[in-house]
């Protein structure tokens, strides 16, 4: 696999190349159709100004979250693109068998030929009772143990290679390389690249040892940013996927027009998460509820700490908190997410980030 399926360019002033991660946001009085139309548009704006890749992440039962279906998702967006990159940011595998995933992004493989990275996660996705809805068990714990062989047989899934004598040796993950050994077959020589994902230090580590690309979850676990990030470079192994470790954090950044704008928008999506951690999940609120809202002094600090890793203000503002955050944790590169009510807010955001940056203009 070559090493710039997975590595980027940054382009303009950019410190690190630039990604896009989407959660398919829903806000109230709004459909799920309205999210994946501003899926569309910002996937297009995305590829037309130069960022690097794609994401969608793996959620369940969120009413604010439409992006349950990652695969679906991305055959949408391929569909409406042509050159970014596009992935899963994550696939949570212990809630799937993994023939499935490989089957899926072989799939998607196929529709988009070099375009397509698998990105996995261990955690659920969700709460615990839909994490048993999903896997049809509650012994949730065994899912996440048994991640690295989980990764192990997907792997094997998507090279088509279990060894002689193994139970799957003559099952094969198709589209997969097993089409390029049946009389006149012909396989397209990529696969997609595997990712590991986390929020802590066990895929750190799992990802150095295998010698895997790694994208850590800054966004809400920002505490535990550097020690993971420490603890990948230190636990890497050059592997046929890469040579040296390659990092990416996914990052809350928001722009508007003028600050006091961005702050009325991340406000709105700090409610939606309050409502989200004390069990109350919801579409994700408008601004002026959240002026109206009376935030209990313990949602005022939730708020507060939650904001405190959201960067956000005027175009310079959140260029300047980028560059900061690229030189603070060394990542190689910013995967950006933006919260907000509107989709329109969150393209425009993208767009302001791309000017500050000199990202390239369309034609």
């Amino acid at each position: 696999m070559a090493a710039d399926e997975i590595r980027g360019a940054a382009q303009g002033s950019a410190p690190v190349p630039l990604s896009v991660l989407d959660l398919v946001t829903v806000g109230a009085g709004r459909t799920a159709s309205d999210a994946l139309r501003t899926s569309v548009d910002l996937a297009r704006l995305a590829e037309a100004r130069g960022f690097h890749r794609y994401w969608v992440a793996e959620h369940h039962s969120m009413p604010g979250v439409a992006s349950s279906s990652p695969a679906v998702i991305l055959a949408h967006l391929a569909a409406h693109t042509d050159r970014i990159r596009l992935g899963s940011g994550g696939v949570m595998l212990p809630n799937h068998a993994p023939l499935v995933i490989a089957e899926q992004f072989g799939t998607l493989e196929a529709m988009a030929p070099g375009r397509i990275d698998l990105g996995l996660g261990r955690a659920p996705g969700t709460d615990g009772a839909t994490a048993a809805a999903l896997r049809r068990t509650d012994r949730l714990g065994e899912g996440a143990d048994d991640f690295p062989q989980q990764l192990a047989e997907l792997t094997r899934f998507l090279d088509d290679d279990f060894p002689d004598g193994h139970p799957y040796r003559r099952i094969h993950a198709v589209p997969g390389p097993v089409q390029a050994t049946s009389p006149g077959g012909v396989q397209s020589p990529h696969r997609p690249p595997v990712w590991l994902l986390g929020s802590s230090g066990f895929s750190a580590r799992l990802a150095g040892v295998l010698g895997l690309p790694f994208a850590f979850a800054h966004h809400f676990s920002a505490q535990n940013t550097i020690p993971a990030l420490d603890l990948y470079r230190e636990s890497f192994q050059p592997s046929a996927v890469l040579a040296e470790p390659y990092a990416l954090i996914g990052v809350s950044a928001l722009a508007a027009d003028e600050e006091k704008e961005a702050r009325r928008q991340v406000l709105a999506a700090a409610l939606g998460m309050v409502r989200l951690r004390t069990g109350r999940p919801g579409l994700v609120p408008t601004p002026e509820e959240a002026e109206a809202h009376e935030f209990s002094p313990m949602e005022r600090d939730f708020v507060d700490s939650w904001n405190a890793n959201v960067i956000h203000g005027t175009p310079d503002e959140v260029r300047s908190g980028l560059d900061d955050l690229a030189k603070r944790t060394g990542a190689d590169e910013l995967m950006i997410t933006a919260n907000a009510h509107s989709g329109d807010v969150r393209v425009r955001s993208y767009e302001l980030i791309a000017d500050a940056y000199g990202l390239p203009t369309p034609a």
